[in-house]
């Protein structure tokens, strides 16, 4: 039997975090993946996705080049091509994710990882056989899965957004039911490449979890773009036919009808959880995910959890880094603190969007005492020499310290990062006075002087 101090199921961001940097700390260590290295995020979320928005982009920006004095002639595109890419950047992170966790030398093991007990798990490799291993800690990382509503199943012509992944056609219109990240990126990618989008939101705003000026103002850029936004609108039936999708929708007590060749479904994901095994381990969870303290412990000792699987906001970043802060639990110094109000959220649409902290709604339903400060692209000179188009920053402060930044525009999640880190630290005016950005540059937006 082998005998390892940690054992990590599941090599998404949040496990392949967490095995490496417990194997750099000197742990022995093993991850098991059932079919994915790099998980939901390499394979079927962040770098298939962000390698499509690359290409409608980079066609988009064309448009931009006359009035740089820059002639190209007609542009088009090859959609087989962007697919290529698509592949091509995924097969480069999972191999990435392999390779990294070799070099720090973890053990990997491919097929299925069943929990026996907190120190026990069996593995099933791919030829079926069956092996007994023996660890000290044990952590769940099983990720996440397209959330759909009742009554509605993926098909030809309503899809999730795996299944839009595997398209090798781009569609002559989508309709895409929701609102949030997900549905938001796709309409950028689709609506950039001429197609017909329709977005569908029951909440009152596209982004609803974000700043209501960022919103409004992604909501005023999709609409250049072509997409027709129904906000306030829910969702009543879905008909698919041989070669359309039908759907029927309510808007203020109105009913209104749209067809499309495809049907999107992105109403969110939701933790993977194999609830028989939980409930045999008497590991303590709800739909929303499993129930961690602060030391991402569950309520059994010595098995942890970590990423999508917990609940909460669904990031590869946040993921990575719980698994990191773990690892330095349970094998390092404790240097590596996971703080959940210092996870930044990335909206990769064009323009992007980006928070870290709190929205301006969220701190004064807090009752903060804020100061709003916001400054807009159009007074930065390099935004305007690069034809960056809209985009602001608004920075919250309570009591002079930062609680929460909102960036909207090109470059959004580059900028949010030394503000993570402002957050992360607790820094306030005084501290930030002291930054010294160069000049020109785009990073002058992200001043907080007077």
């Amino acid at each position: 039997m082998e005998i390892f101090d940690v054992i990590v199921i599941g090599a998404g961001p949040g496990g392949h975090a967490m095995a490496e940097q417990a194997a750099h700390d000197g742990a022995k260590v093993a991850i098991i993946e059932k079919s994915l290295w790099g998980g939901t995020c390499t394979h079927r979320g962040c770098i298939p996705t962000k390698a499509l928005l690359a290409c409608s982009k980079h066609y988009a920006a064309l448009k931009k080049l006359k009035r740089m004095g820059i002639n190209v002639g007609p542009a088009s595109f090859d959609f087989a091509a962007m697919k290529r890419h698509q592949q091509q950047m995924v097969k480069i992170s999972a191999l990435g994710v392999e390779k990294s966790l070799r070099e720090a030398g973890v053990n990997l093991k491919s097929g299925e990882g069943k929990i026996l007990s907190p120190r026990e798990i069996q593995w099933t490799d791919t030829d079926g056989n069956q092996h007994a291993l023996q660890t000290q800690h044990l952590v769940i990382a099983w990720g996440s899965e397209p959330q759909l509503l009742p009554d509605i199943e993926p098909s030809e012509h309503i899809l999730t957004s795996d299944g839009f992944l595997e398209l090798q056609m781009l569609p002559e219109s989508m309709i895409i039911v929701g609102g949030s990240v997900i549905g938001v990126e796709f309409a950028t990618f689709l609506a950039e490449l001429g197609v017909k989008v329709t977005l569908i939101e029951m909440m009152g705003q596209i982004l609803p979890l974000e700043d209501e000026d960022a919103s409004s103002l992604l909501n005023q850029e999709l609409t250049r773009l072509g997409v027709t936004i129904h906000t306030s609108a829910t969702l009543q039936r879905i008909h698919e036919t041989a070669d359309s999708v039908q759907i029927v929708a309510t808007r203020q007590g109105q009913d209104f009808h749209l067809t499309s060749a495809y049907a999107l479904i992105c109403t969110g994901r939701r933790p993977r959880l194999h609830v028989e095994e939980l409930n045999r381990l008497g590991i303590r969870h709800n739909p929303k995910g499993i129930f961690v303290n602060e030391d991402l412990m569950t309520n059994i000792r010595d098995i942890y959890a970590i990423g999508d699987v917990t609940g909460g906001i669904m990031l590869a970043h946040r993921a990575m880094h719980q698994g990191k802060a773990l690892a330095s639990t349970l094998f390092g110094s404790r240097a590596i603190v996971y703080q959940e109000e210092a996870v930044p959220a990335v909206i990769y649409s064009h323009p992007q969007v980006a928070r870290v902290g709190l929205t301006e709604k969220q701190a004064r339903q807090q009752g903060l005492e804020l100061e709003v400060k916001k400054t807009d692209f159009a007074a930065n000179i390099i935004a305007r020499i690069e034809l960056m188009g809209q985009g602001f920053v608004k920075f919250l402060f309570h009591k002079d310290h930062l609680v929460g930044v909102t960036i909207v525009g090109e470059g959004a999640a580059d900028l949010i990062t030394p503000m993570s880190l402002a957050v992360a630290n607790g820094l306030g005016k005084r501290e930030l006075s002291r930054w010294i950005i160069p000049h020109p540059s785009l990073s002058e937006v992200m001043t907080t002087s007077s």
